[in-house]
């Protein structure tokens, strides 16, 4: 459980970039998802460590009469084999650069070896990192897990029974695929060479098992020479036993890491929320105060507003006081009562001339302290509005006689803000 939700951090819990990646893995290919368009760096690599375990296993000797006869005939002509090839290669180099020193494809030489390898010892064999060395250091760096490097030598007497013995035992492939990463490569190839002068061994097959420790990538141990299967898995076991430690004490102190990472991201979050419900608040709090102080400020300027009405109006009342004219005799003949009823209940009489505008009735009805100041004057039957009031449509308002009342009548004072 703990694996699987390892695996699920580290591709962002999405289940099926990590299933597509682990069957990826599996097969040996690196991870397309993780996987830099050029080639990474090569993390630094501690290649002498004080503890490295250096196992070399000499070639066994002859043991009988006929092998003794059979190495004795066969030396002359294997010396002189040897000497010559060694000499060829000399005066080669001397002449022509290696073409080995420029690694321009280094994940091609590694797929052109296990294409190879798998054409002339078949595909019994633990799976191979199909990538660079600088990815598999990388990939076992990130994940915290060992590797196996095999330095393929095609022209070593030993090396042919090594691949078909010993890489294709069960109980190798078995412990290689589930402990490690195996790395392989031709040194005839760039990216073998590179990688065999940069680990240095003196003959093949040559093994090496790297790991992280001390935040370094870490040759653990070299194993050199014709080993068998079960040699090498005692050896393989014991090298895994003595480094595990590292690993244990690098994923407590990742694990640790990333509990506090989630931990201090976890406290970011609650900090924004709180800080968002915060904010909002203030802003709730700011738009309540902006309401309030609007609300202030349209009651102020509604009252300034009623106050200068106010203030407007007594002015008028007091500029329309002296243009009412006096109430004429009772005895006039052109004279007619007028009673107003007021809205408040109570009740006016007033005289005037038939002759005179109802503009006058309006004057002394608005100067009037009991009635309204916005008003209508109403008669009773039949119901109409009289026009006393002076407006754009009618700027000259008629006269009593002009709309038809009678000597005394009964008018109703109609309050338009009620």
């Amino acid at each position: 459980m703990a694996r699987c939700r390892e695996i699920l951090q580290r591709h962002n819990w999405d289940m099926e970039v990590a299933v597509q990646d682990r069957f990826s893995e599996q097969e040996g290919t690196p991870s397309v998802y993780t996987q830099p368009p050029r080639e990474v760096r090569t993390p630094p690599v501690n290649l002498n460590p004080v503890d490295q375990r250096i196992i070399v296993i000499p070639r066994g000797r002859p043991q009988s009469i006929l092998q003794w006869g059979y190495f004795i005939v066969m030396f002359p002509f294997r010396f002189v084999y040897t000497t010559l090839m060694d000499i060829f290669r000399f005066a080669y180099r001397l002449l022509m650069p290696d073409p080995r020193r420029n690694v321009t494809d280094p994940v091609g030489d590694v797929t052109r070896f296990i294409q190879a390898y798998n054409e002339e010892y078949g595909e019994v064999h633990p799976v191979f990192y199909q990538g660079s060395y600088s990815q598999v250091l990388n990939t076992a760096k990130n994940e915290l897990r060992f590797v196996l490097v095999y330095l393929h030598g095609d022209d070593h007497q030993d090396t042919q029974q090594f691949c078909r013995c010993t890489l294709a035992n069960d109980a190798i492939i078995e412990f290689v695929n589930a402990r490690m990463l195996f790395w392989a490569c031709n040194t005839n190839s760039p990216e073998g060479y590179r990688v065999s002068q940069a680990l240095r061994e003196n003959t093949y097959p040559f093994l090496a098992v790297i790991v992280l420790r001390e935040n370094r990538m870490t040759v653990v141990a070299r194993i050199e020479g014709p080993i068998g299967p079960e040699q090498l898995l005692e050896r393989m076991v014991r090298v895994i036993d003595d480094n595990e430690t590292a690993l244990v004490a690098a994923r407590a102190e990742r694990a640790e890491r990333t509990f506090n990472q989630s931990l201090r991201q976890q406290q970011d979050v609650a900090y924004q929320e709180s800080l968002k419900v915060d904010q909002e608040k203030a802003r709730k709090r700011q738009a309540e105060q902006e309401k309030v102080e609007q609300e202030n400020r349209e009651a102020v300027e509604k009252e300034e507003e009623l106050r200068r009405r106010l203030e407007q109006i007594k002015q008028r009342k007091e500029e329309i006081t002296d243009t009412i004219p006096d109430e004429p005799p009772c005895d006039d003949p052109d004279a007619i009562r007028i009673m107003l009823k007021l809205p408040n209940g109570c009740r006016l009489e007033r005289r005037f001339l038939r002759t005179q505008s109802l503009r006058h009735l309006h004057n002394y009805l608005f100067c009037c302290s009991d009635a309204p100041d916005d008003f209508q004057v109403i008669t009773n039957f039949p119901r109409r509005t009289l026009p006393c009031q002076q407006t754009d449509q009618c700027p000259d308002p008629p006269t009593f006689a002009d709309v038809g009342l009678g000597k005394s009548e009964m008018l109703f004072v109609q309050d338009n803000e009620a």
